[in-house]
């Protein structure tokens, strides 16, 4: 312990160096000095750590806050007694803590209290909870509360997680390709587990349990079999062993017919006796190797993947059988609400609703539902998905996608913080007015129901994990926001900003941050457009594909774009979309003067000469949005200019090329759009405005096959 403490310090001793270089592989756990007047103020309110218990979890937290303060102070901070400044951590067993009389019974397992006080007469600070995962969780908070204000005097914290599960998915193939991934390859090296567990595994630990992730569904949801098998299992106990004391558990994405597969049977139905027996055998096997496995997540009938619908069952049968495989250990199911198949001519928005609200109240107590935050796919802007609020005896999970498969990628500075919280604060209506998805969300629907949030992660092997800087912004919020989903998107911001790149950047490049969501959205799908892609890995433009084997894979179909006018009719009149959600909401998505401008293209199909807000025409607006978008990225890289010197020189020039590279493409998807919506609408672009340097057909003409995210 003494020899890690050293280290500590001559970390410290490096970090405090001005200007060297950083590849971002610190994330926002830099610890870099602060300034001189912040770093001496915490150094004396940090003096020394002390702790009466010795726990895995505990010392992980005892050692993070020596690297923590002795980097931000230059100072060492190690292992002492109760002196003035000292750092008392700890849980309930300790004599110490036990006696301050703390509100410990309100945080749970989770939770932490923060305190300034006083013991044996020494002015200290403690950090206590009821589990050690809890004073990980604190000391992890206190360390953010001196990097953002560079002070620890008279804190007082009380505080613990909304949501009960707080996931990342990785999309990650057993051969180490990533899904819609764009930070390189998977981290999970399989074929040198278990005989070598890359340290990268504990910093991947570290940093999720900074933020409160407690688990991590390890493969793709388009799930191999193989994962299932004796060898991969150990593998997978392994990494389960690293992650243990940082409070995250491994679950894996099963796929259905398993048993059919790998198991030498010749059906999976649900029903069917030997099917269920054969997954409570696998379960066994699995607990007996790994006992806190956290459970299954299922793909189940959809886009080709094997499910119940297969022999005529209900999602309900499928979740319920495999969770009563994994009950007798205190697992769960996830069950993806995600389903859409061409063989059904209903709205693709609709048919998760169909499928899934009919079922409410039908599911077993350890299967949660898990939905995507809107009726599509990720889309740059949707609203929220209809079920949250519709199932009001089954509980919900959000997913949402933290790697920006339908946002520019890696190179589009995007924060995602702004997008979630629109969705997290949406009123459902349900079952009264006030309901927000996330009380959905948090409110469980019976007492110890389960509660939760998914991320799919952007987490690889290049060195700033997530592809870009700003992208680790996106894993930074979704764990802020599964802690607490009533988060403030800007202070979340704030925060990630002066723990990534300092406080003297911080301020320029938080207002770049907030407007970063709106400018995606007019650059690519302004007034409620979707689905514009080019086909397969939904990189570029394509409005204009009308050939693909589904209906609800052509971009025409999503805006249908004609003469007289554009989007998707989903009122009364047309597919009745709307309806699916509370009366009041459906009312006001159905009515032309009442949806949301930035809706209005999702739920209508509008007359160009429509007049907007602004005055302009539906056309006009729609080329303003488009310039606005471009203008924006414009602006963005103006500002990131003007911090030249602020912040280190490597990941200055990483950023300032990706926003190059984010203009030049911002401009593609404002000419190759408007090219095309002019052509199909046969209206002249209005005055002052300008036109695209080429015809759309240029821009049909573009290919880019080897676009990541769409095949090996």
């Amino acid at each position: 312990m003494l020899k890690w403490l050293g280290w500590v310090v001559l970390a410290g001793a490096l970090w405090a160096a001005p200007a060297r270089a950083e590849d971002g592989y610190d994330l926002w756990l830099r610890y870099r000095s602060l300034p001189t007047a912040q770093a001496g103020a915490v150094a004396t309110q940090a003096t020394a750590i002390v702790r009466d218990e010795r726990d895995p979890t505990i010392e992980l937290a005892a050692v993070e806050l020596a690297r923590g303060l002795s980097g931000l102070t230059g100072r060492a901070v190690a292992d002492g007694t109760v002196t003035d400044g000292a750092i008392v951590i700890g849980t309930a067993k300790s004599a110490r803590i036990a006696g301050l009389g703390l509100p410990l019974q309100s945080i749970g397992r989770e939770g932490f209290v923060l305190r300034s006080v006083a013991i044996d007469g020494k002015r200290t600070t403690v950090v206590a909870a009821n589990s050690p995962i809890g004073v990980l969780y604190g000391a992890f908070r206190l360390l953010r509360i001196a990097q953002t204000t560079g002070s620890l005097a008279n804190i007082s914290v009380t505080d613990r997680p909304k949501l009960g599960l707080r996931l990342l998915n990785h999309w990650d193939n057993l051969d180490r390709y990533v899904e819609r991934g764009y930070a390189g390859r998977s981290l999970w090296d399989w074929q040198k587990l278990p005989g070598f567990a890359d340290p990268r595994y504990t910093d991947y630990a570290r940093a999720n349990a900074s933020i409160g992730i407690n688990g991590t569904v390890l493969n793709n949801v388009n799930a191999s079999a193989d994962i299932l098998k004796p060898e991969f299992i150990g593998k997978i106990e392994t990494l389960a062993g690293i992650f243990r004391p940082w409070g995250i558990r491994v679950y894996v994405s099963a796929r259905f017919s398993a048993p059919i597969e790998i198991g030498g049977l010749k059906t999976a139905d649900p029903l069917d006796p030997q099917v269920a027996a054969w997954w409570k055998t696998k379960a066994d096997e699995i607990y007996a190797r790994i006992p806190d496995f956290g459970g299954f997540l299922i793909k189940a009938n959809s886009e080709g993947q094997p499910g119940p619908g297969d022999y005529q069952r209900s999602h309900a049968d499928g979740a319920n059988m495999l969770a009563a495989a994994v009950r007798p250990h205190g697992g769960i199911v996830m069950w993806r609400a995600f389903v859409y198949a061409s063989e059904k001519p209903e709205d693709r928005v609709r048919q998760a609703y169909s499928e899934f609200a009919p079922l409410d109240g039908k599911f077993a107590d350890n299967v949660i539902v898990q939905v995507k935050n809107g009726p599509i796919d990720f889309q740059p802007r949707e609203p929220f998905h209809p079920l949250f609020g519709a199932m009001p005896r089954t509980p919900l999970m959000m997913e949402v996608q933290i790697t920006k498969e339908y946002m520019g990628f890696a190179t589009h500075l995007v924060y995602l913080g702004t997008m979630w919280q629109e969705v997290l604060r949406s009123d459902t209506y349900r079952p009264r007015k006030g309901t927000t998805v996330a009380d959905v969300l948090d409110r469980p629907v019976r007492p110890g129901a389960l509660t939760g949030i998914a991320g799919v992660s952007n987490i690889g092997t290049d060195r700033n994990w997530s592809g870009s800087q700003f992208d680790q912004a996106n894993w930074y919020a979704f764990g802020r926001l599964a802690w607490n989903p009533d988060g403030d998107a800007r202070e979340i911001a704030r925060d990630w900003a002066a723990m990534t790149w300092g406080a003297a950047a911080a301020e320029p490049v938080v207002p770049m941050m907030m407007r970063s969501h709106e400018a995606v959205v007019d650059y690519m799908m302004p007034l409620g457009l979707n689905h514009l892609f080019a086909t397969g890995h939904h990189y570029g433009p394509g409005p204009w594909v009308d050939d693909l084997a589904r209906a609800d894979w052509n971009p025409v179909y999503f805006h249908k774009a004609d003469r007289n006018g554009i989007g998707f009719d989903r009122t009364p009149t047309g597919s009745d979309a709307a309806a699916q959600y509370a009366p009041v909401l459906a009312r006001r998505f159905s009515d032309p003067k009442a949806v949301p401008e930035n809706l209005l293209l999702w739920f209508h199909h509008a007359s160009w000469d429509r007049r907007m807000e602004s005055g302009r025409t539906l056309w006009e607006e729609l080329i303003a949005r488009y310039d606005r978008g471009v203008a924006e990225v414009t602006a963005m890289q103006g500002q990131w200019a003007a911090i030249e010197g602020q912040v280190d020189a490597q990941r200055f020039a990483e950023v300032r090329q990706f926003l190059a590279i984010q203009r030049q493409e911002a401009q593609w998807w404002r000419d190759a759009c408007i090219a095309y919506f002019a052509e199909v609408s046969g209206r002249p672009l209005p005055a002052g405005v300008t036109p695209p340097p080429h015809p759309a057909s240029y821009y049909k003409a573009i290919r880019t096959p080897w676009a990541p995210g769409n095949g090996k």
